[in-house]
């Protein structure tokens, strides 16, 4: 008898051996939205060479499908109208059930920390509270959240929160991309259907990151750092190795061509080296808002102190904040600790055998590889301390001197492991997994990372607008934001790398199913994330209604179009004028310069004619360029009748501030 039950275990035990479960990526879970009225990929693992059924339950229509000899399979299923709830029943003798699924529409979001930014979370929208009241009124749109993940190769898999998709609810929506709930909140209203929303975004991210390397390695500026990342091993405690190799190779590099450290030695950080003849600025404070405009490179900052006799040969604490992007540190000449990314605090430990009495210097080395650069956290985390309650402030003036060009930079190896910001790694880890979802469209909000650099922004944004299209093999809808109203308000006509990578953002919507939302009016001076997202979401929105969906409605504010001098005026002619142009509270028309010959600007008078603005300048008598809201943080007021704001723009081409900085 005994036998006989023996003999039954161990079969019941080899057929559910045999019958292992499908598995399914999160995309498809219980909740889950497919792009209605669409041939579906659909795909999974299960035993090699498998056969998988695969029922819909809105079509009771079965599909058969089997596994390649790696247990992997994919099919596509046929989607009807909007519509739900249904179920998916999947099969390899082991049935597996989706509930709840809808079909409707399906968008991805995706860039840096704007998109990222949570209606709760560490964001905070205006409001929040009551949209996460609100929230409860929405359970047909979905959400999925991309977990954080980097890559040097395409992965197939990735991890979602919660598993796969979200009802929308208080608690779900509290953590989730708030411009990119806000946006599907007005598809749902407006279209009346179910909408499914994929969050795959990094705060503090480079365009550059989320492209393929077979795209990105066809623009000459990134081939050479596509190569790179490749040639790094799989494994990662071999890809640790690999990077302090890259990393020893790159400092002997730079340092051979850095004035500040002849042969290997940092001179400009040692006690006794003469500083004299450097400038000062404040820390904290971005350097290109303190002489430095445009540059990107490296700078050494020095700060000189005294030690007390009873700090000697004390470990001491040395914090400095944020530093953007790169840093080596040194105490009297020594190293002290080296930090690689623009949000990353810095906090070093001085060693209690270089901790003297009198005299000593701090020199920071500062590599800005684009954008704004320099040691700019608050003022408070810029310390020397031996205990936290004897401590030495250090803001204030610090010397400073430019020693290298970014131009003149090899390319900087990041390590893989841990730093998202080199090419193709949030691609490969975060977008490949859930390629070839089918999606409707995607809306983009990045480009801060990349303000050092809008020339090449030119050609960047185009080409992964391109790559994900190649990727879905679809022409997705694309929406992008254009940058908001960042730093100090503008008080004279100036250059500027914000207004640059506006610029560069307005030309990518020479490609077709593309669009955008300007954001010029609801930045905030110190907060770089500001809290309005709900108008980003809604001007997204009207961009899709209008564009993908055919809605009859105006969807953005004033375009620049033409223009024409007439003798020394200048007319302004634009598109999209719905209700006519206006300005803000009907306020006197600001934030127009005008330029002659000389290419100095002026500001200028500026008065609206129906469609048109004629601007004009007494100083400027035969003018040729006129621009509008040229600055990060512009002053500007013009507006349409349905209260869009007009894009910034320039008729000139002239080279700016990051013409030369590309790489």
């Amino acid at each position: 008898m005994k036998n006989r039950y023996l003999i039954l275990f161990l079969f019941l035990i080899s057929t559910i051996s045999l019958s292992a479960q499908v598995k399914l990526s999160p995309l498809f879970s219980d909740n889950m939205v497919l792009q209605q009225q669409t041939d579906a990929p659909f795909w999974g693992k299960t035993k090699p060479k498998k056969q998988v059924k695969i029922t819909t339950s809105w079509n009771n229509k079965q599909y058969t499908v089997q596994a390649d000899a790696q247990g992997n399979w994919k099919t596509t299923i046929e989607t009807p109208s909007a519509g739900g709830p249904y179920t998916i029943t999947i099969s390899d003798g082991k049935v597996v059930k989706l509930n709840n699924v809808m079909i409707g529409e399906v968008w991805l979001c995706s860039g840096q920390s704007n998109m990222e930014m949570q209606v709760e979370g560490w964001g905070k929208v205006n409001n929040y509270q009551q949209e996460l009241v609100e929230a409860q009124k929405y359970p047909n749109i979905r959400l999925l959240n991309v977990e954080k993940a980097i890559s040097t190769v395409p992965l197939s898999d990735f991890k979602a929160a919660g598993n796969g998709w979200q009802v929308c609810s208080s608690e779900t929506v509290a953590n989730f991309s708030a411009v990119g709930y806000f946006f599907s909140r007005d598809i749902h209203k407006y279209q009346n259907v179910p909408v499914g929303i994929i969050n795959s975004s990094w705060s503090g991210t480079i365009a550059e990151a989320w492209v393929s390397g077979e795209s990105l390695e066809a623009m000459p500026d990134f081939a050479e750092a596509v190569e790179q990342v490749r040639s790094f091993p799989e494994d990662k405690e071999k890809q640790g190795l690999f990077y302090q190799n890259q990393l020893e190779n790159w400092k002997k590099s730079v340092d051979n061509k850095d004035k500040g450290a002849k042969n290997g030695s940092p001179v400009w950080a040692a006690l006794q080296a003469n500083d004299d003849d450097w400038d000062e600025m404040k820390v904290p404070g971005f350097m290109q808002d303190q002489g430095l405009l445009g540059f990107n490179g490296i700078v050494w900052f020095r700060k000189t102190i005294d030690i007390p006799a009873n700090w000697a040969g004390k470990e001491l604490t040395l914090n400095l904040g944020a530093i953007d992007d790169n840093d080596f540190t040194y105490f009297n000449g020594v190293e002290i600790g080296y930090t690689e990314g623009w949000m990353a605090n810095r906090t070093y430990k001085v060693p209690a055998n270089l901790v003297k009495a009198g005299k000593a210097v701090i020199t920071v080395r500062v590599i800005d590889t684009g954008g704004s650069g320099g040691i700019y956290g608050e003022p408070k985390s810029i310390y020397i301390e031996a205990s936290p309650s004897d401590r030495q402030p250090l803001a204030g003036n610090w010397k400073y001197k430019v020693s290298l060009n970014v131009n003149d930079l090899p390319p900087i190896p990041v390590d893989v492991r841990e730093n998202p910001n080199s090419v193709t790694l949030l691609y490969n880890g975060m977008l490949n997994p859930i390629a070839p979802y089918s999606l409707k469209g995607a809306i983009w909000y990045q480009g801060e990372a990349n303000t050092g650099r809008a020339y090449q922004y030119r050609d960047l944004l185009p080409l992964l607008i391109r790559d994900w299209r190649r990727q879905w093999g679809t022409k997705l809808h694309f929406y992008i934001v254009q940058l908001a109203n960042f730093t100090k308000l503008q008080t004279e006509p100036v250059e500027s790398t914000w207004a640059e990578l506006r610029e560069a953002q307005t030309r990518t919507l020479n490609l077709e199913n593309t669009g955008m939302a300007v954001t010029i009016d609801i930045g905030e001076a110190d907060d770089i994330h500001p809290k309005n997202k709900q108008d980003v979401g809604k001007r997204l929105a009207l961009a899709a209604r209008a564009k993908t969906y055919g809605e009859k409605i105006p969807y953005s504010g004033p375009m620049f179009d033409s223009y024409k001098i007439e003798g020394n005026k200048i007319r302004i002619y634009f598109s999209h004028t719905d209700g006519g142009l206006k300005t803000a509270n009907n306020e006197l028309l600001r934030g127009f310069t005008i330029a002659g010959l000389d290419h100095r600007f002026h500001w200028a008078d500026a008065v609206i004619e129906g469609n048109s603005v004629v601007v004009s300048c007494p100083q400027v008598v035969f003018p040729v360029t006129v621009r509008y809201a040229w600055a990060d943080n512009p002053v500007c007021n013009l507006y349409n009748g349905i209260g869009l704001p007009a894009s910034p723009f320039r008729t000139d081409d002239w080279p700016g501030v990051t013409s030369n900085s590309t790489k």
